[in-house]
């Protein structure tokens, strides 16, 4: 969150007020702001809209007229819902690797129960062994890794990795 946060920032603003949430952990910044009047009032946009996972800055340019500190608390929540509301949602789908290693005799079985799934890749060995890799939605994988040792009457090794989440465009 703090990388994207400096990468958005615009120094010629006179603030750039923040909040986000990952998971439980969240924090805001009035960045010179009275305090109490910039980020909580984001953060609280962002607790509002259900949303998890979120960053949101507000960038302000000041143009000579003071809102004081309920103008300010109205500017930067409502800049921040108007922004939630619109924007473009993605769901994050946590995914693990299955890793099989096993003989070439098991290739058909292992596609056949692996087939669908995202980045599906075999390596042969120079043992005559065959390594074949796939991701699946980490809710999916105990049940694939079950389904591959059964086909094979565990004759291949399955083993189970974190990968990295999938995101998928959600729509506006």
């Amino acid at each position: 969150a703090m990388d994207f946060l400096s990468a958005v920032r615009d120094d010629t603003a006179s603030h750039n007020c923040w909040a986000w949430k990952v998971g439980s952990e969240y924090r805001f910044s009035d960045d010179g702001e009275p305090s109490g009047t910039a980020g909580k009032p984001i953060f609280q946009a962002i607790e509002y809209s259900g949303l998890a996972n979120v960053a949101v800055v507000v960038t302000r340019f000041f143009g000579g007229i003071k809102l004081g500190a309920g103008g300010l608390v109205r500017a930067y929540g409502g800049a921040a819902s108007s922004c939630l509301r619109t924007a473009p949602r993605v769901k994050v789908v946590p995914r693990s690797e299955i890793h099989v290693s096993c003989e070439p005799t098991f290739i058909g079985i292992i596609y056949r129960t692996l087939s669908g799934l995202q980045d599906l890749n075999t390596s042969y060995c120079d043992d005559g062994s065959v390594i074949i890799t796939a991701k699946a939605p980490s809710t999916d994988a105990n049940k694939l890794k079950e389904q591959i040792r059964s086909a094979t009457q565990a004759r291949a090794e399955v083993e189970i990795r974190d990968a990295s989440p999938d995101m998928t465009d959600e729509g506006s």
